[in-house]
């Protein structure tokens, strides 16, 4: 069985507050992008899991989500057979678009729906958010807003399929710890769930990542993407996650004119 694991932007992330567990409440809106990476499942033909990765690099195989994805249910269910898997990665690692994610989340998705169609969609969840905070987004795939870690979602209502959206990435592994250490948690004035049913034009203004202050002052690369998405006509412009990647949105009917170095990642991609 096939499946393509697609990415997803933050249209704002603030960070709310440091909780017991070490974990940190936050406030941000889920937005699905089409861009996929391709997952393959089939029964094993020997007694052993087989993974196998193509296309983009990944760092660290043996923690890959997918592999984990397996070994969480395998622990409940040990009757799940031996299975074969194919990741040919297309989104960047490590790169705030939530591909890992996606790929584990589509791994449950698929181990249920062909081997194990009696787990429930409670349980799909529960395995998602031990996977990752952002993991359970993935079981939905449509546009909302995220609070506590991320596993708390609503749906929102936003039309965005007058545009389009670039994606650049520049290649730089920001450490999600330290961009965590570099925050001051608070509540900001006005929620991102409400900014993004305003018209687009006002996000430029409201709309912030909580991030961006410090991997902009530490990597004024990152910043020089997001100032050349606006000059070069994005209705709006911003850092995904803990970045590196930073995302403009445009005008479907925009001529994007955007110089990027060709050491860096970039994709065009309409929007829904």
């Amino acid at each position: 069985m096939i499946a393509f694991p697609n990415c997803k932007i933050n249209l704002g992330l603030n960070i709310i507050r440091k909780r017991k567990d070490n974990y940190h409440d936050i406030e941000t809106v889920f937005y699905p992008v089409d861009l996929k990476d391709a997952l393959e499942i089939v029964a094993a033909e020997n007694n052993r899991n087989e993974f196998n990765l193509t296309g983009l690099p990944v760092g660290d195989v043996e923690n890959n989500l997918c592999l984990q994805a397996c070994d969480l249910i395998k622990k409940d269910y040990p009757e799940l057979p031996f299975i074969k898997m194919h990741l040919h990665k297309s989104i960047p690692v490590g790169a705030g678009l939530g591909g890992g994610s996606a790929d584990g989340v589509f791994t449950l998705k698929i181990l249920k729906e062909k081997f194990l169609t009696e787990l429930t969609i409670g349980q799909l969840t529960n395995y998602a958010l031990q996977l990752g905070s952002d993991c359970p987004f993935f079981l939905h795939n449509d546009p909302c807003f995220a609070s506590g870690r991320g596993e708390v979602l609503l749906p929102v209502d936003i039309d965005l399929s007058y545009c389009k959206i670039i994606l650049v990435n520049p290649g730089i592994h920001i450490n999600t710890r330290w961009a965590f250490d570099q925050i001051k948690p608070a509540v900001p004035q006005k929620s991102s769930r409400q900014i993004v049913t305003q018209p687009i034009e006002t996000w430029k203004d409201e709309l912030t990542n909580d991030f961006e202050k410090p991997v902009f002052k530490h990597y004024p690369q990152v910043r020089k993407i997001k100032e050349d998405l606006y000059k070069n006509g994005a209705l709006y412009a911003g850092l995904s996650g803990s970045g590196s990647t930073v995302y403009g949105i445009f005008n479907k009917t925009s001529t994007l004119k955007v110089e990027i170095p060709g050491t860096y990642f970039s994709r065009i991609i309409n929007l829904k």
